[in-house]
Formats: structure tokens, sequence, C-alpha cells
């Protein structure tokens, strides 16, 4: 993974997948763990199949690097035992992921497989976040989980609070897995908790013995970031931006009925910004966004 960071100035990341499926009348979505439960269905398999793939073609006809995570965001071992689900769930779903990867006539070696995590609770409310120790606790057995799975990384996204990121980036250094570590930011470029980006960043590297790949964002569209008036700093540490598609604040987005969106250029070119002025390598979709908007990346 470092190699693959190192050797090249751009990586394609999905677009959103919870929210494709979310708006879809081919599945239903499970009340606690969202997507996972999919792959043990086959219409399921076939919906989660068919927007991996149709994300994976982009990156491949352009000859670009691409990241795929598993669809296990919320499949915590509290939910997993909650619901009676097979325990196996965030194993089995990497291993769904290889079979999509080694079904690719070519170009399987540029396609990385990320074990996907997120924070406890509510993940646009940071008061409800875990102190760093118990998030090292909880998220243990997930992480080992994929780690059997064999997925090349794992990344922590929608993070909204730096102490319970620190625990989970202490429980991921533990893993001795290469990962990521994904805030949500609010409209002023600041995790949801009021840190600015720069000083978690510093407080999980100082707090780690084994230091993040690097940090990225998600679920905030892209001006949220105010690149221009961040520390120049900032930009050694931050390599990845998974945008939404819609410039809404999260409390708008929440649960609404209707897809929001800003136009696909707009968006487009202010992710390619990113890449081009602040040499954020791994860009990507979140809530929103489709095939349109990695196209739009790998064109520009």
């Amino acid at each position: 993974m470092q190699q693959l960071l190192s050797d090249n100035s751009l990586i394609l990341m999905e677009g959103a997948i919870v929210e494709s499926l979310r708006r879809s009348s081919e599945v239903e979505l499970h009340p606690l763990l969202v997507n996972a439960p999919l792959i043990y269905e086959e219409a399921g398999r076939q919906a989660l199949t068919k927007l991996y793939q149709n994300y994976i073609d982009i990156a491949l006809e352009a000859e670009t690097p691409f990241l795929m995570c598993t669809p296990t965001w919320r499949a915590n071992k509290e939910r997993v035992s909650e619901t009676g689900i097979n325990p196996d769930v965030n194993i089995d779903a990497a291993r769904f992921l290889q079979d999509i990867r080694e079904s690719q006539k070519q170009g399987r070696n540029n396609i990385k497989i990320g074990g996907l995590i997120g924070c406890k609770n509510d993940c646009y409310l940071p008061h409800e976040a875990l102190s760093a120790r118990q998030a090292e606790q909880f998220h243990t057995w997930q992480i080992e989980q994929l780690k059997q799975g064999e997925v090349d990384f794992i990344i922590a996204e929608t993070l909204p609070c730096i102490d319970e990121a620190i625990g989970i980036a202490k429980a991921l250094g533990n893993s001795g897995l290469p990962y990521f570590i994904s805030f949500v930011i609010s409209r002023d470029g600041r995790v949801l908790d009021g840190t600015d980006l720069c000083t978690a960043i510093k407080t999980i590297d100082a707090n780690t013995d084994r230091r993040p790949l690097g940090f990225m964002v998600n679920c905030a569209y892209p001006t949220f970031l105010n690149a221009a008036t961040q520390p120049p700093e900032l930009f050694k540490r931050l390599i990845g931006y998974l945008a939404n598609a819609s410039s809404r604040d999260h409390c708008d987005l929440d649960g609404s009925e209707s897809l929001l969106m800003e136009s696909v250029p707009d968006w487009g070119e202010m992710m390619l910004e990113l890449n081009r002025v602040y040499s954020v390598k791994v860009l990507g979709g979140c809530c929103g966004t489709n095939e349109q908007h990695l196209q739009y990346i790998v064109d520009g």
C-alpha cells in the first residue's frame, strides 16, 4: 500500500455504496447492519457486484489504481451479536470483494481491498463518541475479523471525534495492517468535535506506535475543507477526500427522501483541484455520488 501511494499521483476510490443501495428498489438495507447482510442474499450480491463493478470499470479503463471497501461500516461486534447474523460477516465480506477482484480479466493487481469500519454511534454526533480507551477495546474485534479476511488495508471512516479516532488508530496499529483514518468535517474545515484537522492528525500520529498511512476526509462537500486557508503542512498527511455530491450540511442530507447533488462538473473540478494543487492523491465519492462523478475525475 505504501508503494502504491508513492508510485501514483492519482488513485481512484469507490463512489457511494450505501446511499445508492438505499435509493434502489432492488434491495432493503438492514436497520442495524445496513448493507453487510446483502452478501448473503442473491439480490443483494447482485446489487453490490453491479455497483462495485461499475466503479472498477472506470478505474481500469483509465489505468488508475482503485480502492474498494467491504460493506462492513456498521458490522461491529455489538451489532453483529445483537442481530444474530453470521459472526464471520466481516471475513465473508472481504472474501466477497476478493471474488469480484479475481473475476476481472485484467488489472487485478491495481485493485486493493480495504476493510471498512465506522464509529460506534452516530457519525454526526461527536458527543456520542467513545473515549480512546473504550474505542481501542470496542473496535479490536472487527479489525481482527477483517484481518482474517485478508484485506489489503483498513480504513475507519466518518469519524466525528478525535478521541474515538485515537482509540481506533491504536487498535489498528496493533493489527499490523496498513490503515487510514478518515474524518467527517463541518463546513469550517474542522472535525465535527471542533478540532482543526492539523491538530487531529498530529495528535493521532503522536499517540500511535504505528502511524496511519495517511488521513482522509469523507462525507463532506469539497468546499468544506477550505483548502486555501489550511496550513500547508496538513497536506503532507491528508492524502484522500471522499466527497458528498451535495453542499448541504449533514443535518440536511441525513435521511433526505430526495437525492441532493450539485453539478457533476462543479464537484469534479473542485476534486481535481485538491489533487493538482494540494496533492491529495486518493479521490472518491460519498453520499449522492455515482459513476458520473468518478468518470469526471479520471477524464480530468
